[in-house]
């Protein structure tokens, strides 16, 4: 514990140091980003060596009404903080040199101030185990992310982003006054390991109330549809390594709070599970087709990221319905699933916004219809760009394959072992899986074919060049890592796993895991097998033509000698028949 308070300390403190060097651009920034490197470097391997081990825990008195510095690590805090920390470092990292173009025009200072003050209070927010203190770090994670929202405040579209997303996010925190206010009068305390130890007593009504009040108030900042207003204006509106943070870990805040609140309420009853799927499926489709139709990157990785918010909620209904029913496979398939696409999601959506950010500092647009042939003219950026829309679209052997394959494992099984009307939960989840999940690969096949291939549109396309070192180390980091735990999905799950049997709170979900990972190991092998008959099927067609003789041609081109970037689909051509399936619903 005391390894994660220093890392406490040196973010704020450079922070701090950032903020008084507001004046000098360079030596904010060094003290802004390397402050933040160091603080999350450290924190990230204290919550590596705590995962998996017993929970330590520090608590000093406050003179605060129902306050205490109350501080414990277990696992399912670990995980999150890897997250938080990992991404932050990067983020950092690729914020070092993104931020440079921006430094003549405003302080850099204050941005690294109240980045860091972010990546501490999300920290802190993962580690605190008393009322006020979780809605203090709640509050500072609000605020600092506001002004990073608002960082290019003389655009009057950021203006309206940032008090949009301060207005919802005050919306939500009130709904958390409400359930800790709830909670506090029940038993007389704010501390957590008392509002655990009283949830079963609560009743049916009183428990349902409490869980209302945590839907709201999490999922608010989660971006649960239909509390999702503020995330594709604030995501946008911000600069692009503070929107993969807050994409790829600030919104997970919202997860972790309401996988944590379920330790107060006692036993899930079967209609949480329902709900959570309901608005789940609700949010990846209403998700996966607002992305389908944007122009602007960004904005379309926000409606994106509203989705798989919902793919995350899915799991975490399945799991609630697997505890309500005593099924601890569903149960541990589900909530297993729904964690490993928490991480996934971080992973993906990191290096979607940061090679999002890249094109728009390069190409000098966002716009879709304004872009193409980026793949050559920024091969590095655009070969992450390609391996994070293969990720987020499960393909295989990504990351984003293992955590959905878990998604359906659960549909699956709770199809086949609920009887009657019970099994329409999960059978209504498994039609939500699969119909978000086709529709999302043509998104990303949208936004990647009409970005990355074909004739640039746009004389500043055209004269794209690859971005600074800083950001492509963060970007290829990020990519590499989405490859190397999609071969190894093994490796993920022994980070899940801890977390999963922390959120169940017993060991019934590491038995109920431990045949799924054996499952989840086979995966190389496939993949394995795949690859190995690609080269066979390779080599029969370079044996069956080796001796056939070859010429070079020109194949049929409709009358136009060479085609022209007019000649292209564009964004809105492309994703026209699904919007037109989907008329009604947009």
């Amino acid at each position: 514990m005391g390894t994660v308070l220093v890392a406490l300390v040196l973010l704020a403190a450079s922070g701090a140091g950032a903020f008084t060097a507001s004046s000098r651009p360079r030596l904010a920034t060094w003290l802004g980003a390397g402050g933040c490197v160091a603080g999350c470097a450290v924190g990230f391997l204290a919550a590596l060596f705590s995962l998996g081990n017993p929970p330590v825990s520090l608590r000093h008195s406050w003179e605060v009404p129902y306050g205490e510095f109350a501080l414990r690590m277990d696992s399912l805090a670990a995980f999150f903080l890897l997250i938080v920390f990992g991404l932050c470092l990067l983020a950092a990292v690729y914020g070092s040199s993104y931020l440079s173009h921006a430094a003549a025009r405003r302080p850099v200072g204050p941005s690294w101030l109240f980045f860091n003050l972010l990546t501490a209070s999300m920290a802190l927010v993962v580690l605190a185990r008393n009322g006020v203190l979780f809605l203090i770090a709640w509050e500072v994670m609000a605020l600092s992310s506001f002004f990073l929202v608002t960082f290019e405040d003389d655009k009057p579209g950021v203006r309206e982003a940032g008090r949009l997303y301060l207005i919802a996010t005050h919306a939500g925190t009130a709904f958390l006054v409400g359930l800790f206010m709830a909670l506090t009068a029940s038993t007389g305390s704010a501390d957590f390991d008392r509002w655990q130890e009283s949830a079963a007593s609560a009743g049916p009504a009183h428990a349902g109330l409490l869980f209302a009040l945590a839907l709201v108030g999490f999922g608010t900042k989660a971006g649960l549809v239909p509390f999702h207003v503020w995330l594709p204006e604030a995501h946008p509106a911000a600069p692009s390594h503070v929107s993969a943070v807050m994409s790829g870990a600030m919104i997970k805040m919202g997860i972790y709070g309401l996988l944590r609140s379920l330790t107060f309420l006692g036993e899930p009853r079967s209609g949480w599970g329902a709900t959570l799927i309901g608005l789940g499926v609700a949010s990846a489709l209403v998700g996966v087709l607002f992305a389908l139709t944007q122009q602007d990157i960004k904005r379309l990785l926000a409606y994106s990221s509203v989705e798989n918010v919902g793919l995350i909620a899915i799991g975490l209904g399945l799991g609630m319905i697997g505890r309500s029913y005593d099924m601890p496979a569903l149960a541990a398939l589900g909530f297993a699933g729904a964690l490993l696409h928490v991480l996934n999601h971080a992973l993906i959506k990191g290096v979607l916004f940061l090679g999002a950010g890249a094109i728009a500092q390069e190409a000098g647009t966002r716009q879709i219809d304004q872009l193409g042939g980026l793949l050559k003219r920024m091969p590095i950026t655009g070969a992450c760009v390609l391996a994070g829309s293969a990720a987020i679209t499960a393909l295989p052997p990504f990351t984003g394959f293992a955590g959905e394959f878990l998604l359906y494992l659960a549909s699956f099984h709770g199809v086949t072992a609920l009887q009657g009307a019970r099994g329409l939960l999960p059978l209504t989840a498994l039609v939500g899986l699969a119909l978000s999940g086709g529709l999302a690969a043509a998104c990303f096949l949208r936004l990647s074919g009409l970005t990355l291939l074909g004739l640039p549109r746009d004389a500043a396309a055209a004269n794209a060049r690859e971005t600074a070192t800083a950001m492509r180390v963060s970007m290829v980091v990020l990519a590499a890592f989405c490859l190397l735990l999609g071969l190894a999905p093994g490796v993920p799950l022994l980070v899940v796993g801890p977390a999963t049997s922390a959120a169940l709170g017993g060991t019934a979900a590491q038995g109920a895991l431990a045949g799924f990972a054996a499952l989840v190991g086979r995966i190389p092998q496939v993949f394995a097998l795949l690859i190995l008959l690609v080269v066979i099927l390779a080599w029969g067609r370079h044996r069956l033509l080796a001796r056939r003789g070859a010429a070079a041609a020109l194949t049929w081109d409709c009358g136009y000698e060479r085609p022209t970037a007019r000649m292209q689909y564009t964004a809105s051509s492309f994703g026209e028949p699904i919007r037109e399936i989907f008329a009604l619903l947009l």
